[in-house]
């Protein structure tokens, strides 16, 4: 999925890893920028690219988002052998074109790893100078897998020792967002396009079993929701518990891993004032 995201009096830029790209590279919390558009089809997104830097009065980039990705791919050609991973790199060059290319695979024998920006630091502190050439660096595979198997299970310890869900965490995020002044600036349908972007992220994070990402990732689609609701005159429990009371008496059965309920309706219903 790629995502359109303006940062206000700055840039419109597009990003397939909103985090790194915005967040950790350039430094933008979430509250500082926005999500235009999100699509799954590369020319789209760079042709809206274009015309919303013109529109929006920015400097309009020379060459399309797409052209500027494949030309980074081609760049970017690692030389995997049994022992090392090789970049095309000088020592003082390497960690800021492994900050551009966050998210891209790196695959040796021992094992397939992402480009995260904790796995690009450790590149850039580890890398040897190539003998042969100085414009070139390299890593051996097994203490790149050491590192990458020990970052793992540290992410995963920490997830496993955070707090417990706590009743007024509901409170707690409607606060944050108000402090924020998502409530009073923002809007339902950027609200709407936000939860995509998690949902994207969720899909990932789903297909890959990382297990962290797939925590923060179902965390951030219930503190959108939680705002989405707010915003449309709601509290998010009145939601949940209008959703349990009929789920709660629905009867059905598994087909294919999904639960198919029976054919009678258990509609209409309103367990709140108001019809959701």
């Amino acid at each position: 999925m790629y995502y359109l995201y303006h940062i206000p009096g700055k840039k419109i830029g597009v990003t397939s890893n909103l985090n790194n790209r915005v967040t950790l590279i350039q430094g933008y919390k979430a509250d500082e920028y926005e999500v235009l558009d999100s699509s799954d089809d590369i020319d789209y997104i760079s042709a809206q690219e274009l015309a919303l830097q013109l529109i929006y009065g920015y400097k309009v980039d020379r060459q399309s988002y797409k052209n500027l990705i494949n030309k980074i791919k081609n760049q970017m050609k690692l030389n995997v052998t049994e022992q090392t991973t090789t970049f095309p790199y000088p020592a003082n060059k390497l960690k800021g074109n492994l900050f551009d290319n966050l998210g891209i695979q790196i695959e040796t024998d021992l094992g397939n790893y992402a480009l995260t920006a904790e796995l690009a630091d450790w590149i850039a502190k580890n890398a040897n100078v190539s003998m042969y050439n100085s414009e070139r660096t390299y890593v051996y595979n097994k203490a790149l897998d050491q590192f990458a198997k020990a970052l793992a299970s540290d992410k995963n310890k920490k997830v496993e020792s955070k707090t417990k869900f706590s009743d007024n965490v509901y409170n707690s995020i409607r606060q944050w967002a108000a402090e924020r002044g998502i409530y009073e600036d923002g809007d339902s349908k950027t609200q709407y396009i936000k939860l995509q972007e998690e949902a994207g992220e969720l899909a990932r994070a789903i297909l890959k079993d990382n297990k962290v990402d797939l925590v923060d990732a179902i965390g951030d689609c219930v503190v959108v929701l939680t705002n989405l609701a707010k915003l449309k005159g709601y509290e998010i429990e009145e939601c949940i518990d209008s959703a349990y009371e009929v789920i709660s008496k629905r009867q059905g059965k598994m087909v294919n891993g999904t639960f198919v309920k029976n054919k009678k309706s258990d509609w209409p219903h309103q367990s709140v004032s108001r019809t959701l």
